[in-house]
C-alpha cells in the first residue's frame, strides 16, 4: 500500500513538472559545452549585466534604478541576497517592504530582465560581516564557511527558506532567473573546505533542481580558482581593467575547459574606507576593456552598475595590517551614482553596447539648498532610561555584543573608579579588545577614546567611586577574509594603571527603537537649550525640525565641522558619517524620506564634538574627496 502512495505521488509530482514546462513554453537556460556560450531557449546566448543591491536602494526607487540600467542596454542584473538583511534575528524571516526580494525579482521581469541570483550564503559585498548574520558568534568556537556542525545547520536552516521561494523565478519555470552562484570567492577563505562547498550544491540541486546552471565566481588566481571551484558548478573568474583579459579568460579555461567565457565582476570603480580618497576608475577605461570583452563574446557582469549606500549598520569592513570600516556611501563610481542619476561612465559604456535611446545627463543644480541649526538633546548617559528600557547587565567582566544579542549599533559599558586619580592615569586595552571604538567619560566628562589598532591607551583622572561611561561602537564586521570571525564590544579586560577594571553594568541601548517611536521630538514639552558658544563634546544627541516646503527631492546632508555620527531622520537610519576622516562628506537622502505636508525630524548622534554653530545642510549633490591618479 505504501508503494503504491509513492508511486502516486511520484507520478503527480511528474505531471506536475511537465505542465509546469507546457506553461512556460519550453523555456530553457543551459551551457553549451561544444560551442562554448549559454543557450537560452535552446539558442545562443551572450548577456550584458550589472550588479544592484537591493538591500542599498529604497524600495521606491527600484522601478527607477531597474529602467535606466534596462535603458543602458543591458539585458539581465546581478543580485546578492544578504542573509543578514532578511534574518537579523535568527528563526524570524523578514521578506517584506524593503526585504520584499521577490517583489524586486518581478519589478526586474516587468523591466525586462534576466537575474544572475548570488544568494551566498556569504556575499562578502563590502556587507555586514559579508552577509552572514552576527547571531552565528554566539557560538563561540564556530568555523564560519566550512562543515563545522553548527555552521550547516544554520546555512541548511536558512537555504531551507530562500531557495524554495527563488525556485518559481527560476527562468526555466517562467521567472528570469538564469544562473545561480553557489557561495561566493571562496577561494580567497582560509579553509578551502570542499565538504562544505559539496553540501551546498546539494541543497542547491535539491531546492531548485539538477537542470538550474549553478556557477562559482572566483579571483584571478591559480590559487583562488582552486580552492573555489568545484565539478558540477561552472567555474567563473573576476577581474578589472587592470588585468590582461587573455590571461584571466586562460585562466578560466584552465579550470573550465569549455563553455562561456564569464567575467562575473568587472569593476567599474571600488570601494571606499574611512580615511581613503574616493576610489575612482577612468570611464573610457572601463568602456574601452568591456568592448574588448563582449567582442570576444564574454559574459560580463559590471560590478557596480548602481552602488546605493550602507544605510544604517549595514556597512562592512576589511582587516589586512588594520581594521578599516566601509564608508556610509556604496557609491563605487558605478555608472549610475549613489542617488540613482546617470553619468559619464554610463553614457560610455551604452556607447560601447549601442542597443538604446540617449539618456540625458541631469542638469547642472545649485550648491545649497538649505542650512539650519540643530539644539542639543543631552549627552547620553543621561538619557539611559529612554535608550536601555531593559536596563543593564551585571557581570563582573566585560561581555560582548553577540553574548548581550546586541549585534549591531552602540552599547553603553559603566563602572566606577577604584581610586583616587589626581594625575593623568593610563586606561589601557593591552589586548586591543577594544571592537571598535570606545568613547570614554568620568562623571559624565569626555576623556578621549580608545580605537581598535589605532588607540590602544588614553589617559583619564578622576576621583574614587566616580561613575566610568565607556560608550562602544560597533562600526561593522569585516566582510572578507579569515577575520569575518569579528566579535564587538569590549572583548578583554580593561585596566587602569594597575587595576583591573571590574563591576560593569553593561547597557544594551535601542537607540533604533526610540527614535523610531518618535523620540525626541515626541518629548515636545521638553524645554531644550539653546545653541553652546563652546563646542560640546563626547556622545551627545541633537534635533531639529524642517518644515516642509511641499518638494520631496534627493537631497545630500552635510555636517560641516561636525566630527563623527549617526543620523537620522523621520525615524530611518541614513548611516554614520566621519567628514574629519572623510572621504564621505555628505550623506544620501532619497527625496520619499521627506514628507511634503509635515514637519521633518532630524536627529544626530555626534560621539566625538559637535561645532559651536551647531548647523547643518542640505544640498543637491554628493562631496567625496576623490583620490588623485
Amino acid at each position: 500500500m505504501a508503494a503504491g502512495v509513492l508511486l502516486f505521488v511520484a507520478v503527480n509530482l511528474a505531471c506536475l513538472s511537465v505542465s509546469g514546462n507546457l506553461a512556460s513554453g519550453e523555456r530553457s537556460f543551459s551551457i553549451d559545452y561544444k560551442n562554448n556560450y549559454f543557450l537560452k531557449d535552446g539558442k545562443p546566448f551572450q548577456y550584458i549585466s550589472g550588479s544592484i543591491h537591493y538591500s542599498r536602494i529604497p524600495r521606491y526607487y527600484w522601478k527607477d534604478r531597474l529602467v535606466k540600467m534596462y535603458m543602458a542596454g543591458l539585458n539581465a542584473i546581478q543580485v546578492y541576497v544578504p542573509w543578514n538583511f532578511h534574518e537579523a534575528v535568527q528563526g524570524v524571516h523578514n521578506f517584506t517592504g524593503g526585504q520584499d526580494l521577490e517583489h524586486f525579482l518581478d519589478l526586474a521581469n516587468q523591466t525586462g530582465l534576466l537575474v544572475i541570483l548570488r544568494p551566498g550564503p556569504y556575499i562578502c559585498a563590502e556587507w555586514e560581516m559579508g552577509g552572514l548574520p552576527a547571531w552565528l558568534l554566539q557560538k563561540p568556537n564556530i568555523i564560519l564557511r566550512s562543515a563545522d556542525a553548527d555552521y550547516v545547520e544554520a546555512v541548511s536552516n536558512w537555504l531551507a527558506v530562500l531557495l524554495p521561494k527563488m525556485k518559481p523565478w527560476l527562468y526555466i519555470n517562467g521567472g528570469n532567473i538564469i544562473t545561480v552562484q553557489v557561495e561566493n570567492e571562496y577561494g580567497s577563505y582560509f579553509a578551502c573546505d570542499y565538504n562544505y562547498m559539496r553540501h551546498l550544491r546539494t541543497l542547491f540541486h535539491l531546492f531548485l533542481g539538477e537542470d538550474t546552471v549553478l556557477f562559482t565566481t572566483d579571483g584571478n588566481t591559480d590559487k583562488e580558482m582552486t580552492c573555489g571551484t568545484l565539478e558540477g558548478l561552472y567555474a567563473t573568474v573576476d577581474f578589472g581593467t587592470d588585468t590582461n583579459i587573455t590571461k584571466a579568460f586562460n585562466r578560466q579555461r584552465r579550470f573550465e575547459p569549455r563553455g562561456p567565457l564569464v567575467n562575473s565582476e568587472f569593476y567599474t570603480g571600488w570601494l571606499d574606507h574611512w580615511g581613503d580618497q574616493h576610489a575612482v576608475v577612468d570611464a573610457q577605461k572601463v568602456s574601452r576593456v568591456l568592448g574588448e570583452m563582449l567582442a570576444m563574446g564574454a559574459n560580463v557582469n559590471m560590478y557596480m552598475f548602481e552602488g546605493g549606500t550602507n544605510f544604517g549598520y549595514w556597512n562592512g569592513a576589511d582587516h589586512d595590517t588594520k581594521f578599516r570600516s566601509v564608508v556610509t556611501s556604496y557609491d563605487y563610481d558605478a555608472p549610475l551614482s549613489e542617488a540613482g542619476d546617470p553619468t559619464e561612465k554610463l553614457l560610455a559604456i551604452r556607447d560601447v553596447i549601442k542597443q538604446v535611446p540617449l539618456i540625458e545627463l541631469p542638469p547642472t543644480k545649485v550648491d545649497i539648498l538649505i542650512t539650519f541649526t540643530l539644539f542639543q538633546v543631552g549627552n547620553i548617559s543621561s538619557l539611559l532610561n529612554t535608550l536601555s528600557t531593559v536596563g543593564p547587565v551585571k557581570s563582573q567582566y566585560p561581555l560582548t555584543f553577540e553574548e548581550m544579542k546586541q549585534f549591531y549599533g552602540y552599547m553603553l559599558y559603566r563602572t566606577t573608579l577604584p581610586r583616587d586619580l589626581s594625575e593623568p592615569t593610563p586606561l589601557i586595552s593591552p589586548l586591543n579588545g577594544v571592537h571598535d571604538r570606545a568613547y570614554v567619560s568620568v562623571n559624565g566628562v569626555f576623556q578621549g577614546l580608545l580605537e581598535r589598532d589605532t588607540m590602544l591607551v588614553i589617559n583619564v583622572t578622576g576621583q574614587q567611586g566616580d561613575t566610568v561611561d565607556i560608550l562602544v561602537e560597533n562600526m561593522g564586521r569585516v566582510n572578507f577574509g579569515s577575520k569575518i570571525n569579528d566579535y564587538k564590544g569590549l572583548l578583554s579586560n580593561l585596566i587602569l594603571g594597575k587595576d583591573v577594571l571590574t563591576d560593569w553594568k553593561i547597557y544594551p541601548l535601542d537607540i533604533d527603537g526610540a527614535i523610531a517611536g518618535g523620540w525626541p521630538h515626541s518629548d515636545s514639552q521638553k524645554s531644550f537649550p539653546a545653541p553652546q558658544k563652546d563646542p560640546s563634546v563626547g556622545p551627545v544627541f541633537y534635533m531639529g525640525t524642517l518644515q516642509p516646503n511641499g518638494l520631496a527631492w534627493d537631497t545630500f546632508l552635510k555636517l560641516n565641522e561636525w566630527t563623527k555620527g549617526q543620523v537620522w531622520i523621520n525615524g530611518v537610519n541614513l548611516g554614520r558619517y566621519w567628514p574629519a576622516r572623510g572621504p564621505q562628506l555628505t550623506l544620501y537622502i532619497p527625496g520619499p524620506l521627506l514628507s511634503t505636508t509635515l514637519p521633518n525630524n532630524i536627529t544626530v548622534l555626534e560621539l566625538e564634538g559637535a561645532p559651536a554653530h551647531l548647523r547643518v545642510l542640505f544640498m543637491d549633490r554628493p562631496q567625496l574627496i576623490v583620490r588623485k591618479s
